[in-house]
């Protein structure tokens, strides 16, 4: 029944009274109006999130997922200092020179010499690591930037030579045989027992928090014992007096068993003289008892590093084609071979030759990717001496090179244009 028009507020009300269906029908139709009628059907009330909680949830919806660039092949990189990668301005620079030439990669210290991190990480193990002199602070959206570019970009870790870590726990360092105290290089820096599993631990927390922002690569350095000291006074707590190559060998798996299975690129960086020597060098680098558990490995050729009368050349650093090409020939022929005399972990002499021959694998070359000198050391380094070095590379059969600039100033003329 359809209400008549009333228009004096009296009669309206009157009408109401007589009709209590239609005056309770009225009234909820008016409350549900007015709270919203969804609360009809509510069994209980519930408070609108706060502004900043909507943001938040906003932001994690929206919040791109982490890519990493597929290995450009060849590869040709250069490398950039925690204090040049907090600098917007020179790192700038560093990324014009990749985009105007033939470059297309970039190494960044995560972990230097130092021990200290270049990056704010998540885990609070972590922390205290952070350096307060050179890092970046925006080193995340940094990655993501060089990647909207196309720059696959490495990071590099160096493991034991670490005096922050040591400072903190001296259980962990390197000591003097003497006195027990720290043991230091001559430049005063001291190192980390390479037979710590806490030191192992450590650098395998920091290379996953380094891809868990973007990296798309780890590359690790000072991943031998230490020289260039007084190593007649020097102790090993935890390596103690075992062969050294044989503790190296157990830190590369552990690496590439905790790493590799999450997708994580890794690389090696080793004295360039591993690739002649069958020897640890007294470090530890064996160039067979490496290879097999890093997707890179890297040879620090530089002429400036080799002795006099190396090979024959009373100063190897006037030979820069020829130290290169002949080290990594002998690189290319270790990695294709199928025997060796290096000793490795669990495996049998085939030949009772002298010295023994050792059953390998025959490994890809794309494996080798050598470091190069872009640095006056020795000498002097120009357009001739750092392309010599590349057109070295290319000649021992390989593609792939990064070159050194600690100054982080490169020979933009020794590169093609892109």
């Amino acid at each position: 029944m359809t209400p008549p028009l009333l228009y004096n507020r009296k009669e309206y009300i009157g009408y109401f009274r007589k009709k209590p269906f239609i005056w309770t029908l009225t009234l909820v139709l008016g409350v549900s109006l007015y709270f919203g009628l969804p609360s009809l059907f509510k069994t209980s009330y519930q408070a609108p999130l706060p502004a900043a909680a909507i943001k938040s949830v906003t932001e994690t919806a929206q919040a791109p997922a982490v890519i990493h660039l597929p290995t450009p092949k060849p590869q040709k990189a250069i490398y950039m200092t925690s204090c040049v990668a907090g600098t917007p301005s020179f790192r700038g620079e560093l990324v014009k020179l990749i985009e105007e030439t033939e470059l297309n990669s970039i190494i960044i210290d995560i972990k230097d010499y130092t021990g200290t991190l270049s990056f704010n990480p998540k885990s609070e193990k972590l922390k205290e690591f952070v350096s307060t002199k050179c890092m970046a602070p925006d080193m995340k959206e940094f990655v993501e930037k060089l990647h909207e570019k196309g720059v696959y970009v490495i990071g590099r870790i160096t493991v034991f030579q670490d005096p922050f870590l040591a400072k903190r726990r001296s259980d962990l360092a390197v000591k003097k045989a003497s006195d027990g105290s720290i043991w230091k290089d001559y430049k005063g820096i001291s190192f980390t027992d390479p037979g710590s599993k806490e030191v192992w631990e450590h650098t395998a927390l920091i290379s996953e928090e380094a891809y868990a922002i973007g990296f798309d690569e780890l590359n690790f350095d000072y991943i031998r014992f230490p020289s260039d000291g007084p190593t007649t006074d020097i102790a090993f707590p935890w390596s103690k007096n075992r062969v050294k190559s044989d503790v190296l060998e157990e830190f590369f798996k552990y690496l590439s068993e905790r790493l590799r299975p999450l997708g994580i690129i890794i690389s090696a960086d080793v004295f360039g003289m591993t690739t002649t020597n069958t020897d640890d060098l007294n470090i530890g680098q064996v160039l067979e008892k490496v290879a097999p558990y890093f997707d890179y490995v890297s040879p620090m050729v530089y002429p400036s590093h080799y002795p006099p009368d190396f090979n024959g050349w009373t100063n190897p650093n006037a030979h820069p084609y020829d130290i290169v090409k002949f080290s990594m020939d002998s690189a290319v022929k270790r990695f294709l071979a199928t025997t060796t005399v290096v000793a490795l972990a669990g495996i049998e002499p085939i030949a009772s030759t002298t010295p023994p021959l050792y059953p390998k694998k025959a490994w890809h070359v794309e494996k080798l990717r050598p470091w190069l000198q872009d640095f006056d050391y020795g000498g002097n380094y120009d357009i001739a001496e750092v392309r010599a070095q590349i057109t070295a590379v290319y000649d021992a059969g390989l593609t792939s090179w990064m070159l050194w600039a600690p100054s982080n100033r490169y020979t933009k003329e020794a590169l093609l244009p892109e």
